[in-house]
């Protein structure tokens, strides 16, 4: 078994933004095998699956360690997904499902996270003119976000996750990530990603249990993703258990832009274009935002820098 220098690279990259926003595995690793590496589409799924069952982990202990997890929100979730995802493949084999199923599927998700990737812009304002700053959410802190959890909802959605996870290529943290955003808007940015990575882990167990029963895995091509993948995933979980809110939430918009643009069938030139476009301009229109709303709050100096906070007494530490 040898080992791909460029698949270890591949999986460093795809590891970090899982670990940095939780999500991302299936939205970029099987487009990468697939289109990159030119490997089977089947062989591109069951491996990638597989090694997010390795991946996923690495960052979710860092959160878990950061106390960025919501664990009633992960075993609601769990409850309903883990069955879910392992009949999804199950259905998958004995269901005449055409690929006409998993296109449609496809397109209504592209929406979801287009519209999930505009929340996030939406929600950041909001955030910002209801909490009187400019700097929105502020760090991440390591406390778990007052929710109250709705368990008969979150199950069948835990449920839905998992049954397309096991049914398509689309990946579970996609379709968490969404649900979350959507169900639980109290929940910091640090959070919903802590939360998405540790209930992503069974969820993907049993998609893989399926996958190397029923799949097409391939143990070497695995195991190079998984040598720069999980470093890559840890890294990233550090990033996202730390940074301020904001940050996370711009790198969670980019990315359900990108994803969602993919998966209703934007060509890869031009959603590489709209993400480069979005993290460009994107973050240069929010600068001009916060300038504007720093200089507008009472007693604020509008020579006062906007990426540090403000003390009392009008001074940056």
């Amino acid at each position: 078994m040898s080992v791909d220098p460029a698949l270890v690279l591949g999986g460093l990259v795809v590891g970090f933004v899982v670990g940095l926003t939780g999500m991302g595995g299936g939205a970029l690793m099987t487009p990468m095998l697939i289109f990159v590496f030119k490997v089977d589409p089947l062989m591109a799924v069951s491996s990638d699956v597989v090694a997010s069952l390795f991946m996923k982990p690495a960052g979710a202990i860092v959160h878990l360690r950061r106390r960025t997890v919501n664990l009633r929100l992960v075993g609601w979730l769990c409850l309903g997904s883990v069955p879910a995802a392992f009949s999804g493949v199950l259905l998958l084999r004995v269901l005449p499902f055409g690929d006409g199923f998993d296109d449609a599927v496809k397109v209504v998700l592209g929406v979801a996270l287009l519209l999930a990737s505009a929340g996030l812009v939406v929600r950041a304002v909001l955030g910002m003119t209801q909490r009187r700053t400019a700097l929105g959410e502020g760090p991440a802190a390591p406390s778990q976000a007052d929710v109250v959890v709705r368990p008969v909802p979150t199950v069948v959605l835990g449920a839905t996750a998992g049954l397309l996870v096991g049914m398509t290529s689309v990946g579970a943290g996609s379709i968490v990530i969404v649900i979350l955003l959507l169900m639980y808007p109290a929940l910091k940015a640090s959070q919903v990603v802590g939360t998405d990575l540790v209930q992503a882990i069974p969820l993907v167990a049993a998609a893989s249990l399926g996958h190397l029963l029923y799949g097409d895995f391939s143990l070497g091509l695995t195991t190079s993703l998984l040598i720069g993948a999980i470093p890559g995933a840890w890294f990233g979980a550090h990033v996202s258990s730390r940074a301020p809110g904001g940050v996370i939430r711009r790198a969670l918009a980019i990315l359900l832009l990108a994803s969602g643009l993919r998966l209703i069938g934007v060509p890869i030139g031009w959603v590489a274009a709209a993400a480069v476009a979005a993290l460009v301009l994107g973050n240069l229109l929010w600068i001009a935002v916060r300038r504007r709303f720093s200089s507008s709050l009472p007693g604020s100096p509008r020579a006062a820098p906007l990426d540090r906070p403000v003390t009392k007494d009008g001074g940056t530490p």
